[in-house]
This record gives C-alpha cells, structure tokens and sequence, in this order.
C-alpha cells in the first residue's frame, strides 16, 4: 500500500482516531433511540462483531438524553466503547448530546441552513458573509460544551444533503461539497479544538472518492491534517452494496488516505463490520495504484481494459479485493473495460466460474459509474429516524424492478438524505412520517405521504406510467 496520509490525532474517548493508530471500523443502530433496551442489545451485537464506535439518532432533545441511559447500561455491562449522536436540523440538539455521548456528528448542510428545497439563492459577498456568521454565533457555544466534556466532533458533509446556499454558490459540486466542510472546519480551528473527524459522503463513488480527495488538497493548502472517516452512503445491500462500498472506500484507502471506515449496508448493522474489517486487512495486501502500463505483475492496462488477477480465501474476499484494486483505475478512467482472472489455489473452496467473473467485472464497472448491466438501487442502511421496514421494502422493489436495465431507484429511510440523493436517481421512495411514505421523480416530490401500505404499488405504477 501507498504511504498512509499524515493526519492530526482525534480523541473519541479512549478511542484515538488518526496518526499512527490503526484504521478504525463503526456502525450505527437502526433502532429507536428512545429505545434503550433495544438500543443496547443492537450496540451489543455491533461491538461484539469488532465495531469500535456505535453511532445512534437524535433527531429530537428526547432521544439525545436518553443517550445518557444508553451508555450507562452499555458501561455497566462492560462495554466501554464510544457513543456518536447524529444530529440533523436542531442544532440545540447536538448542545444536549455533547454532555452524553463520546462524539457527536453535525452535517452542515443542516446545522444552520434550512432543509434542502433546490431554491436557487442570491447573495451579495455581504450577505452570503452574514450566513457564516450565523454559523458561528451557533458552532461557538458547541464548541465550548464540548471543550468543557471532553466531547470529540464529527463534520459530517452528504452530497446528498447540500444545502441550498452552498448549491447556489458553487452549485453540485466537489468544490461546494468541500466548501460547505471547510466552512465549519475553519470555525473549529479558529476556536482551537482539535478533537475533530471530517467526512464527505455520497452515494456515487466517483463523486465520493473526487470530494475526498479534493477536501484533502484543500485542507493541505491551509495547514489542516485533520483524520478522515470513509464511507459510500446508500450503498445498497448484498453484494452490490459490498461491491460499491469497497471499490468507493477501497479507493482512497490504497491511496493511502482514511483513519477510520463505515460500510453502509441495507442489512442489521452488525453485518457491516465484517465487511469494514476486511477492506482494512486487504489495505495492506493491495498494489499501489498504477503509474504506466504494465508496472504490476498482476494488475495491468492493455487497450483500455483493466486486467486484474486475484487470489482470494473465499468469494466475499475476492469480490472485495477486486473492487479495492480495480477502485481508483477505474474513477479516474484510466481503463472503461475490466477482465478479472482467478489466481486462487485450485485447493481453495473457490472456484469460480468464467461467467462469476464476468458478471463481477460488471457490477464493478456498474459501481464505478462506467457501464450499467443491471437496475441500480440506492438504498440507505437505516436508523432510528426509518419508520418502516427497510429491508422488506427493498425486497418487493427489487422483485419488481430488476428487469429494468440502467434506471435508479432511491429507497430512504427518512429526509435527511432523500431528497438530495433523487437528483442521481430516476425515482425515489423516502419515508416521510410514521406509515408515511412520499415518492419522487428525480428531485421532483410527485407524492406526498402516501400510507405505507400502498406506497410500492404506487412507486411501480409511476415508473411504468413513465416509460
């Protein structure tokens, strides 16, 4: 692997996020916060699978003290690791949870902005100047609760959830999703605290691992060296989500860059740090990306197709390897084709066939935004805030939908991200209240508060009435 980035240290508890220390792995809980027997068992299960934070909701100032009751119950019974609130729309709330919790994540693109409406906004430089300082009059006394607790931060950007202000300025892009970052990061550094992890999260990979790099340039040219978590939001579930989080994630990685890693899986969370466990051991056995043609016994470029040969333990290990390996080439389009050959020892239990690695080759190509072979879904892991049965729900729209090659379809738990995320899909199904559920066509709400109950058929006959 390429030289590690050098990066300042976070203190998330007892937990030291950056430098030197290993590459860190966490999940979040998809239960109701307010929910603390069911919030300490599923915190159970993701420690015991190897997570090393556990990140919980508070949408509300309720499920923000609960946290207290939260990690006294996990302590009691011996689990020490670190608690994350994550605070979206009420930025009181994040004031609440920095007593409670180890960390708390804040996303500035609604932390002080209003929710995304994709309004075009005029400013003058004074007024857009007077919007920072709105920020600050709100960011400082956050900053000093959680000087006074101990309490580490996370600046948390979706692509997903810009905000309006920072969409008309520099519109949907890397540059505004870094700059809607180093807004934030700029306020924290002049208050001097330092307990701070930045993320950049999308569910695109190229749009992903480009805002990645590019906050890390920017941070660079301003002496920043905060660490950085990874993840690709909505990435899916099953092997598509395993795919696109690794080859998003895998990227970056092997490039040398994150100190600490999500997977995002539609599934119970604790199956995603087996995952996240995986991809950080695999770090360490991958080739430097590709400077020529040629430079790598098993990994080259001949006519624009990308050759990879893997060798692997089992099949999740293979599929993941190539996607690490296959990562950066790709985003950057050094190559738009992909042959993966087998290496593994024909003693191994994997075997497989032409066809397996032909059909991984594509789902690889899919995740990198190249080529599209089947239908794409970009679905959300869960959280506290999903108020229906995510995993049900993608199963039925998968049913009815995987015949049609090429379209996009966002299935959200809540509106934190959902909105946002319809401008890279074709439709979307988003929760929108208890047993409610609005659909869109791209960033268009078409549907409003439909019952739970009839939303999937009322999804399939939008899409059909389109085509």
């Amino acid at each position: 692997m390429s030289t590690r980035r050098i990066s300042s240290v976070a203190h998330v508890g007892h937990i030291a996020i950056g430098g030197d220390n290993p590459i860190r792995v966490q999940s979040m809980a998809t239960v109701d916060t307010n929910d603390t027997e069911g919030c300490v068992a599923q915190a159970k299960r993701i420690i015991d699978a190897g997570g090393e934070l556990v990140r919980f909701t508070t949408q509300g100032t309720r499920e923000a003290e609960n946290m207290k009751n939260i990690s006294a119950r996990l302590k009691a019974d011996g689990y020490a690791q670190p608690l994350v609130a994550d605070v979206h729309f009420q930025a009181h709330v994040a004031d609440v949870a920095a007593r409670y919790c180890e960390k708390v994540r804040i996303n500035p693109g609604n932390y002080v902005d209003p929710g995304r409406t994709f309004r075009h906004l005029e400013y003058t430089d004074e007024e857009y100047a007077a919007e920072l300082k709105k920020i600050e009059a709100k960011l400082v006394p956050f900053i000093n609760i959680c000087k006074e607790h101990h309490t580490a931060v996370r600046i948390g950007v979706n692509h997903g959830s810009l905000s309006d202000r920072i969409m008309s300025r520099y519109g949907d892009t890397p540059e505004g999703i870094v700059e809607s970052c180093m807004e934030f990061l700029r306020i924290f550094r002049r208050e001097q605290f330092g307990d701070v992890v930045i993320s950049i999260k999308a569910s695109n990979t190229v749009v992903m691992v480009q805002s990645v790099r590019l906050l890390v340039k920017t941070m660079d040219a301003e002496d920043m060296h905060y660490p950085l978590h990874l993840g690709v939001t909505e990435a899916g579930e099953g092997e598509d989500g395993r795919i696109k989080s690794a080859l998003g994630i895998g990227a970056l990685l092997t490039e040398g860059i994150g100190d600490t890693i999500r997977v995002s899986l539609s599934e119970e969370p604790e199956a995603e740090i087996p995952v996240a466990r995986k991809l950080v051991a695999l770090t360490e056995s991958l080739p430097l990306p590709l400077q020529k043609e040629g430079d790598m016994e098993r990994m080259w470029i001949e006519d624009d197709t990308l050759h990879l040969s893997i060798d692997a333990p089992d099949w999740e290990t293979f599929q993941l390897k190539a996607a690490m390996a296959a990562g950066s080439l790709l985003i950057d389009r050094k190559a738009t084709k992909l042959v993966i050959h087998n290496l593994s020892p024909h003693t191994s239990d994997l075997s497989p066939h032409a066809s397996q690695l032909s059909t991984l080759s594509d789902a690889i190509l899919q995740a990198a935004r190249i080529k599209f072979t089947k239908t794409e879904y970009i679905s959300c892991p869960g959280c506290g805030r999903t108020l229906y049965n995510l995993q049900e729900t993608i199963a039925r729209i998968k049913a009815a939908t995987s015949h049609l090659v090429g379209l996009k379809i966002g299935i959200m738990g809540c509106i934190v991200n959902g909105p946002g995320e319809m401008a890279d899909a074709d439709y979307g199904y988003v929760g929108a209240g208890r047993g409610k559920i609005s659909l869109y066509r791209k960033k268009e709400c078409v549907a409003k508060n439909i019952p739970e109950a009839e939303a999937v058929d009322r999804l399939l006959e939008l899409i059909d009435g389109d085509r």
